[in-house]
C-alpha cells in the first residue's frame, strides 16, 4: 500500500517554517536567516520512502500585506487551502493562539488533519512546555498539538510518524528521485537573495529581486551571469557599495555556497539595476513569478 501527499506548513513570518522543512527532507532547500520575510514563494521539498512519499510545502510568513508584493506571496499562503492534504501550523512555543492570523482560524474550520507544532521548545522547561501545549490545545481541540525544535529536531521523529499515518493512499505526485519541484537556477538565486539578507540592513534586501540573465554549464565551469534589480535609484548605490566593496563581498560569499550547491567551480557575474517600484507593477512581478 502506497501512500503520499501534501503537508502544508504555514505560520507567520520567521518562526521557523523553513529550518523545519529542510530538516525534515535532509536538504537546505529554504533559504533560511534571522529576517522576517525571507520565503517569498511557495516552495515544495519531498521526501520518498520505499511505502510513501511525503510533499512538503514552505509557505512565506502569514503578513498583512504592504504592497503588491506581499499581497501575490499571500495567494501563495491561499493556494495551500486548495490541495493539503495534511496542515502543518507552525508557531513559537511562547506565542498564543489569540495572537495568530485569520488562516489559523480558517485551518481549524477544516475537516483536514491538522497539527500544531510549537517551535523552540528547547528554550523552556517541562512544566512550561506542558502549560503552553494544554493552552493550545483547549484553544484548537480537535487539532494535535506538539512541542518541537526545528534547529535541534527535537520531536521531528514524532512529526513524521503522525504524517505517515495520515497519509492518504495513492500514486507519487514526482518522480521517486526528486527533493523538490524547483529548477538548479531557482536555488542558486535564492542563495544571492540569502546573502543580500545578510549583508544589507533596512529596507535593502525587501526592495531587491534576483534573475538569472545567463548559465553556462562547462565540464569544469559553470558561468552564470545575475541580475538584481532593485525598486528606487538610491538604492542602487548601497548595494554596490562604497569603491564596489559590498557588490564584491556579495559575489565572494554568493560563490562559494553556488559552488557548495553545484559541486563545481563557478564563475559568478552580478550586475545591479534599477526597477522603480517593481514591488507594486502587476506585469513586473508576474515575470518575477509572483
Amino acid at each position: 500500500m502506497y501512500k503520499s501527499g501534501f503537508i502544508n506548513i504555514l505560520g507567520k513570518p520567521n518562526v521557523g517554517k523553513s529550518t523545519l522543512m529542510n530538516a525534515l527532507i535532509g536538504e537546505k532547500l529554504s533559504i533560511i536567516t534571522s529576517k522576517a520575510q525571507t520565503t517569498r514563494h511557495r516552495i515544495f521539498g519531498i521526501l520518498n520512502e520505499p511505502d510513501y512519499q511525503m510533499v512538503f510545502s514552505d509557505t512565506p510568513g502569514i503578513l498583512d500585506p504592504h504592497y503588491k508584493m506581499q499581497k501575490n506571496m499571500m495567494n501563495f499562503v491561499h493556494e495551500t487551502f486548495e490541495d493539503a492534504d495534511i496542515f502543518l501550523f507552525l508557531a513559537e512555543i511562547k506565542d498564543k493562539p489569540e495572537n495568530q492570523p485569520e488562516e489559523f482560524r480558517k485551518i481549524l474550520e477544516t475537516n483536514i488533519y491538522t497539527i500544531i507544532a510549537l517551535n523552540k521548545c528547547d528554550n523552556f522547561a517541562n512544566m512550561e512546555i506542558e502549560q503552553m501545549v494544554n493552552y493550545w490545545k483547549a484553544a484548537a481541540p480537535n487539532a494535535i498539538v506538539l512541542p518541537i525544535s526545528a534547529k535541534e529536531k527535537t520531536n521531528l521523529d514524532e512529526l513524521l510518524d503522525m504524517f505517515r499515518a495520515q497519509l492518504p493512499e495513492g500514486p507519487a505526485y514526482f518522480d521517486k528521485d526528486a527533493i523538490t519541484d524547483r529548477s538548479e537556477r531557482y536555488f542558486v538565486t535564492e542563495i544571492i537573495r540569502e546573502k543580500i539578507l545578510k549583508l544589507y540592513k533596512e529596507e535593502i534586501p525587501y526592495s531587491c529581486e534576483v534573475v538569472i540573465n545567463s548559465f553556462v554549464e562547462g565540464e569544469e565551469l559553470d558561468k552564470i551571469s545575475a541580475e538584481i534589480y532593485v525598486n528606487r535609484k538610491t538604492q542602487k548605490p548601497i548595494l554596490i557599495g562604497k569603491n564596489g566593496e559590498m557588490i564584491k563581498q556579495l559575489g565572494i560569499e554568493s560563490r562559494i555556497d553556488i559552488e557548495k550547491f553545484l559541486d563545481k567551480k563557478v564563475y559568478l557575474e552580478l550586475h545591479v539595476k534599477v526597477l522603480e517600484n517593481w514591488r507594486d507593477n502587476d506585469s513586473i512581478l508576474s515575470k518575477f513569478g509572483y
